[in-house]
């Protein structure tokens, strides 16, 4: 029988605190670990996600960094905007999130439309990013395929949360489909059934409406304008994009470092976050 995996085990033994942020008027919800006078590392989830995507990986960086996780605008249980938003929201949001725990300069990492979303943040305001890592980012391309699923799968979780629905859109971001995921179905359950979050979802899709997407979309200009030290990390099983995708957009940063972790999906420091925590630790620190 497969082992229970518990977001709570996860963080037993992590000094950690959860709480609310007032960044830039939005009360803004984070996981935070790791001493305030340390290095900001802030951690962007994906879209449709929350805080919890990064419980794995807390204790590790907490070590080095002062470690925050958030719930992005309009996710999770950070306010809601009530208007479709697009990466220049979210990049605002950001900013206003650095001058709320002090950072004039940040560690910055985000996974999926998080790494879309730090990808922006670090061409557009070079000068508040030390270093970046875009781990399996959205934000190259339009696939209009993969555009549709992520809204399927992600309008029936909300629509009719149920833990069948709510668990194929988790499993879908997996390599490994054969687990339950039981804990991380349960969180985003409580999140998705909040009242008003089928519009925040359909808020939330609006990057995946093709003519939007087109204007927020990365290309070789705005990828060329990042000059922070930059780690671009894929996967062998990425839902959304193969390896390929990921080096075109690491050769399109300068000097950027690309690194593919196996026997992983969209999410890789949850399903294997020994490795994702060495080679993300190691790179933030300068170490390779």
């Amino acid at each position: 029988m497969a082992e229970f995996e518990s977001i709570w085990s996860d963080l037993q033994g992590v000094p950690f605190s959860q709480g609310y942020l007032d960044a830039g008027g939005v009360r803004t919800r984070y996981l935070h670990a790791g001493d305030l006078d340390k290095p900001a590392l802030v951690l962007l989830h994906g879209s449709g996600g929350h805080a919890e995507a990064y419980v794995r990986n807390l204790a590790a960086h907490a070590e080095h960094f002062s470690t925050w996780s958030i719930d992005m605008l309009g996710h999770g249980y950070t306010d809601k905007p009530g208007h479709p938003l697009e990466v220049e929201h979210y990049v605002k949001h950001l900013l206003a999130f650095f001058d709320a725990i002090g950072a004039e300069r940040v560690y910055l990492s985000g996974e999926s439309l998080g790494g879309w979303v730090a990808s922006r943040a670090a061409a557009d305001h070079p000068e508040r990013i030390h270093r970046l890592v875009l781990n399996t980012a959205g934000g190259s391309q339009a696939d209009p395929e993969v555009m549709k699923r992520i809204i399927t799968l992600s309008m029936a979780a909300v629509e009719d949360p149920t833990w069948e629905t709510v668990q194929a859109r988790i499993k879908w971001l997996m390599a490994d489909k054969s687990k339950d995921y039981d804990d991380i179905v349960a969180s985003r359950q409580r999140i998705y059934r909040l009242p008003g979050f089928v519009d925040a979802m359909r808020d939330i899709m609006a990057l995946q409406d093709p003519e939007i997407r087109a204007r927020n979309l990365m290309g070789a200009k705005e990828y060329g304008a990042i000059t922070a030290p930059t780690l671009v990390l894929w996967t062998s099983d990425d839902p959304t994009a193969d390896v390929s995708e990921g080096s075109r957009i690491a050769s399109m940063i300068p000097g950027a470092r690309f690194e593919v972790m196996s026997g992983c999906g969209h999410w890789p420091q949850y399903e294997d976050p020994d490795t994702f925590n060495r080679l993300h630790v190691d790179f933030l620190l300068g170490r390779a």
